[in-house]
């Protein structure tokens, strides 16, 4: 995958401030840090979304993406870290890529960053829960 900004990282053929890499992913500095030591943690294997990745490289993505978290604690000084993924929604390179940022209190960022917003009732609640619950028996009966 060529076009792609971070499959270029990978292959070297663009420079960047890469902060870790193991046979199956890489870290590197966001060239546009909500904070210094903000990082960009891909699978160097192309893959668009979270819906797509294999168990086995999302369990060594996690992982890596727990490291680094305590990477910016141990080596920043971090009081912790927020770790986020977007999916599709919000994606601005179609590659996955975890987003771990170094966090202190009072640093200004407050939570999540969107509005929050309620259920109408209890009613809409409910029918929530019932079609996010009735999705996953389905995909679950599916891995069996």
């Amino acid at each position: 995958m060529p076009a792609c900004a971070f499959c270029q990282i990978v292959s070297q053929a663009v420079p960047a401030a890469i902060v870790f890499q193991d046979q199956l992913t890489l870290a590197f500095l966001d060239h546009r840090p909500l904070f210094p030591g903000h990082c960009l943690l891909i699978p160097k294997e192309h893959v668009e979304t979270l819906n797509e990745i294999a168990s086995p490289l999302l369990e060594r993505l996690s992982a890596n993406a727990r490291l680094l978290a305590i990477a910016m604690e141990t080596g920043l000084g971090a009081q912790g870290a927020f770790v986020a993924i977007n999916n599709r929604v919000s994606q601005s390179v179609p590659h996955l890529h975890v987003h771990v940022v170094p966090r202190t209190k009072g640093d200004g960022l407050k939570g999540f960053f969107w509005p929050r917003q309620k259920y109408r009732d209890s009613e809409h609640l409910d029918a929530t829960r019932i079609s996010v619950a009735r999705a996953m028996e389905e995909l679950m009966r599916d891995k069996s």
